[in-house]
């Protein structure tokens, strides 16, 4: 019985035509092998399962073939080829630094490269996994990497570039291997399938493809399974079935239940996936992909990103056209809101059914949001009309003379009778004359600070009657704040409000003088009760303070003397009163 061979390992690349979806790294490779322009490092750097070890494999092999073809490719028939497909070369010398990582290991594989290859022209290392390499290790290959001998050449691989220390990557020349798209991965799996005989539908690749999110070794082993599991029989369902996929039909019948507001058929199909094994998450994520796929397709140019299998894009193409790209972005948010609150909920189910609630009723909350917009617009363009400017208005004195009496008319006689019925005489006629007075003057605006000021003070004064901002009037209130806040216990603010000078600079305005940062903080404190009960004294809303620090002067070096420390003590409780009481309450005694 012959062997079992994953296909990952069966049909890798043996040459550079052969690798997928690597053509800028292979071209390059190629380029410098010809003009023998060859680095003495490379790093090859990108996500798992995109080639990089078999590059440097192709390269290794490559460079030591004894008849090389026109295009840098390796022959395969030559000594140098053969033993190196058969693993006896000795010129190929691979490292896993995820499981050799220390200084020992780094030192042998140094000694190694003192010796010049015995047949061929190039010694090749290749480190896989280099950024498991400890500092250490990092450190003692430095001077090996940065100047090795002619014939030695190193290719380091990893997957993670953002872990090798800057010194490594400054000695390397760097190919950064990309993800291999899906077309690419859905023709090299066509082609194995052809030549393994297995028959295979292309929606069944697509979605292979899909899932290995650009690893190719991934999808080669998913494709081992499959074919394994349907006996060499690949078509859409039973893909679906083994790699536990929703199908896409499902989410398009969700579609249309969800605009056409069937509530009760949305959360039926719910249950229906959720009887066949499928998870909340698992819905809601490939929901959330469905309408971003629908997204895409709204635009043409856009239309290249959706990646599904050909036999959908039509469908999500037609789709495309009649849902609102509103709704979409509306059900999108929703989806992903409710994806990202399913792992803290409680009730699972229920978190997804209320997000199929959310999408069901969707239309009718992207229809008001619309008129809601189109208000605001409106109501936008109307606040930055400008208003229409009016003439003033002249008034007209009405002035009543007896003249003849009209021609009745029956209003007339109407009116007449009614006045009868009251008994009270009916008026005479009048007429009217016009006589014009002086046009009213058109209202200004509100102009300057100054007069709006005046204005609101006109009104204040209207209101209540004002207390004229005198030093006097300004003492008092201020010495009667002050013993508010001395009753409130706020000893040290008190303090402060006793050193403060005060400075009346208008009928709105005063100033508060303090000597230093500390006293205007105190005082700064107490702003947002200070003002409503200066303004609530003097009745007037518009009294505002400020606060202007003064530094006291220094003292010239000839009247500077040292003092005692009594005499220090003295002068503090003369400037800070609490201090003294401090001390008696506490019934300190001072050591001068």
């Amino acid at each position: 019985m012959e062997k079992f061979i994953v296909s990952a390992r069966k049909y890798r690349p043996q040459n550079f035509t052969t690798v997928v979806g690597q053509a800028h790294i292979t071209t390059t490779l190629k380029n410098a092998i010809n003009n023998n322009q060859l680095a003495h490092a490379f790093l090859f750097c990108g996500p798992r399962g995109v080639g990089k070890t078999t590059c440097a494999r192709i390269l290794a092999k490559t460079i030591n073939c004894l008849n090389k073809t026109a295009d840098g490719e390796a022959c395969n028939t030559c000594n140098s080829c053969v033993s190196f497909d058969n693993g006896s070369s000795l010129n190929i010398h691979e490292l896993d630094a995820a499981s050799n990582n220390s200084v020992d290991d780094i030192r042998s594989l140094v000694d190694q490269v003192r010796f010049a290859p015995q047949a061929g022209d190039y010694k090749v290392y290749i480190v896989d996994e280099v950024h498991m390499l400890s500092a250490s290790a990092f450190n003692a290959f430095l001077k090996t990497l940065e100047e090795p001998p002619p014939y030695a050449i190193f290719i380091l691989a990893t997957t993670e570039k953002h872990k090798i220390l800057p010194t490594i990557l400054s000695r390397c020349q760097i190919f950064d291997f990309k993800r291999i798209t899906t077309n690419d991965t859905v023709e090299h799996l066509r082609e194995i399938c052809d030549k393994e005989h297995t028959t295979a539908d292309n929606a069944a690749l697509h979605v292979i493809a899909q899932k290995s999110e650009g690893c190719l070794r991934d999808a080669l082993s998913i494709l081992d399974k499959i074919v394994s599991f349907t006996g060499g029989q690949l078509t859409y369902s039973n893909t679906l079935e083994h790699l536990n996929i929703l199908d896409e039909d499902y989410f398009f019948k969700l579609l249309q239940f969800a605009t056409d507001q069937k509530l009760s058929d949305a959360l039926l199909l719910f249950d229906d996936i959720n009887q066949k094994g499928f998870e909340g998450d698992t819905f809601l994520e490939g929901f959330i992909e469905f309408i971003r796929n629908l997204l895409v397709s709204k635009d043409v140019k856009a239309a290249i990103l959706l990646e599904v299998a050909e036999d959908f894009r039509d469908k999500y193409l037609q789709a495309a056209k009649e849902i609102s790209a509103n709704w979409m972005i509306a059900a999108l948010n929703t989806t992903h809101e409710a994806a990202l609150n399913y792992k803290q909920a409680r009730n699972k189910r229920l978190c997804v059914e209320m997000a199929l609630i959310k999408l069901c009723y969707l239309n009718q909350a992207v229809e008001f949001s619309e008129g809601t917009n189109e208000m605001l617009v409106k109501k936008k363009l109307v606040d930055s009309s400008k208003p229409v400017s009016f003439k003033g208005i002249s008034f007209i004195k009405i002035k009543e003379t007896p003249a003849a009496p009209l021609p009745e008319k029956k209003p007339v006689v109407k009116e007449a009778a009614l006045f009868i019925k009251k008994e009270i005489p009916a008026p005479p006629p009048v007429v009217i004359t016009k006589e014009i007075i002086a046009p009213v003057q058109k209202r200004s605006g509100f102009g300057s600070l100054e007069k709006i000021r005046a204005r609101l003070l006109l009104e204040t004064k209207q209101e209540e009657r004002l207390l004229e901002l005198t030093d006097a009037n300004l003492l008092k209130a201020w010495t009667d704040y002050t013993e508010t806040l001395f009753s409130e216990k706020k000893y040290p603010v008190v303090t402060q409000f006793k050193m403060a000078v005060l400075r009346i600079d208008n009928e709105f305005n005063f100033t508060v003088v303090t000597e230093g940062v500390l006293q205007q903080r105190f005082i700064e404190m107490e702003r947002s009760s200070l003002i409503p009960y200066m303004q609530k004294y003097f009745g007037n809303k518009l009294l505002k303070y400020s606060i202007e620090i003064i530094e006291p002067e220094a003292m010239p070096e000839d009247d500077k003397k040292t003092l005692s420390s009594k005499q220090q003590y003295e002068l503090m409780i003369v400037k800070y009163p609490l201090i003294k009481e401090l001390k008696d309450r506490l019934r300190l005694e001072i050591d001068y």
